[in-house]
Order: C-alpha cells, then sequence, then structure tokens
C-alpha cells in the first residue's frame, strides 16, 4: 500500500485547520493527528521565566504520544482510519491488495517541525504564516479553553513563534511557505495541487 504524511505547520491562528478539515474531505483515506490533542495538562505546564505558563513550547506536549498515534497509522492505516471513524473507498478496505489504494496522513500543529523524531516521517511540509498584526487581531477573536492572561501574546505566544520559527527553518529544508493572508481557496488550492503533483510522481 502506498503511504504518504503530509505536514500542517503553521503560526497559531493561520487557517492551519481551516486548511486540513477540507483536505480530509477531498483526499481520498485521509486520517489527521491533532498536535493540540496532545497538550499536557494545565497544571503540568509551568510557568517560565516571562511570568506565563509555558504553552507555546515543544515540552508542553506529549510527543511521545505523538509520535506513537503517527506509527500506529503507519503499522496498519486501514485499522487506524476505522478506529477514527475515516470512511475508507474499496480499494483501500482491501487489506490484502498490495497495489490498491493510497493512505493519507496529515499532521497539524504549530510544533510539527520543531520535534526531531517527526521531520523525518513527512512526504510533503507545509507551513501557513500570518504577520504580528494579524495575528494578535485573530487571536484576540478567539475563545480557548484556557483562556489567555493579559500580555500573554506579546509576552509569550508571539517570541516563542519567532524563536521556533528560526530553529524550524534551519531543521528543514523541505517547507513549502504559505501566505495565510491570501483567500482560504487560494491556501487550499496550492497546497491540493501540490500535493496531487507529489501522488502523481510518487505512482
Amino acid at each position: 500500500k502506498m503511504k504518504f504524511i503530509i505536514g500542517i505547520g503553521g503560526v497559531t491562528n493561520g487557517g492551519k485547520t481551516t486548511l486540513t478539515n477540507r483536505l480530509l474531505k477531498t483526499l481520498p483515506n485521509c486520517c489527521v493527528v491533532h498536535q493540540d490533542d496532545f497538550f499536557k495538562k494545565p497544571d503540568q505546564i509551568e510557568v517560565g521565566e516571562d511570568g506565563f505558563r509555558q504553552w507555546d513550547v515543544i515540552s508542553a506536549l506529549d510527543m511521545e504520544a505523538m509520535v506513537n498515534t503517527v506509527k500506529g497509522w503507519q503499522e496498519n492505516p486501514v485499522k487506524f482510519a476505522r478506529s477514527h471513524g475515516v470512511s475508507l473507498s474499496p480499494e483501500a478496505e482491501e487489506s490484502n491488495s498490495e497495489e490498491n489504494g493510497i493512505h493519507i496522513l496529515i499532521v497539524e500543529g504549530f510544533l510539527i517541525y520543531n520535534y526531531k523524531p517527526l521531520i523525518e516521517i513527512y512526504d510533503k511540509c507545509f507551513y501557513v504564516s500570518i504577520p504580528y498584526e494579524e495575528c494578535k487581531r485573530r487571536r484576540s477573536t478567539r475563545t480557548y479553553t484556557v483562556p489567555d492572561p493579559p500580555g500573554l501574546f506579546d509576552g509569550h505566544v508571539w517570541p516563542m513563534y519567532l524563536k521556533h520559527r528560526k530553529e524550524m527553518d534551519n531543521n528543514c529544508s523541505r517547507i513549502e511557505y504559505l501566505d495565510g493572508t491570501t483567500t482560504k481557496d487560494d491556501i487550499y488550492n496550492k497546497v491540493f495541487e501540490s500535493v496531487q503533483n507529489s501522488l502523481l510522481n510518487s505512482l
């Protein structure tokens, strides 16, 4: 079976989830792993020197569990899809037919290119970015389970984004950058076309 893993990274509120949900509807036999599902509990998040709970760093996430989830998909994408309620095409269901069906996994999150064991697994890497002002504006309109304390964006979120962005650019040279200020359609079309081309090339 052919397996294909797409990374959709991006700054907070850049449009990763919107893009991911659209791709899930249009790509065949497609599952997703959301990094946000692996946040530790609030009482496990330490307060940093900046005075804020450190939500925007890799240690706030159970990355080992996340990697294991991805490995679970790699080992048996059919079983993974079924257990996550993803409907598969008839060809993909046939676990004995080697040549039939392609299985796609999207790994989505804000720090997916900042953890070494994950960087190697992507067949395609995308990253959505938006500028500071737009990011701050979008963030202020969102409601989080743990609300942002005053000053969090400037004091923690954005500085950590810049730090990780630099680290990521050094870690992974294959990233295709997307402008999150363009329309949702533009972003989607660009990614969908790029993925289609890669899939055709790898057949």
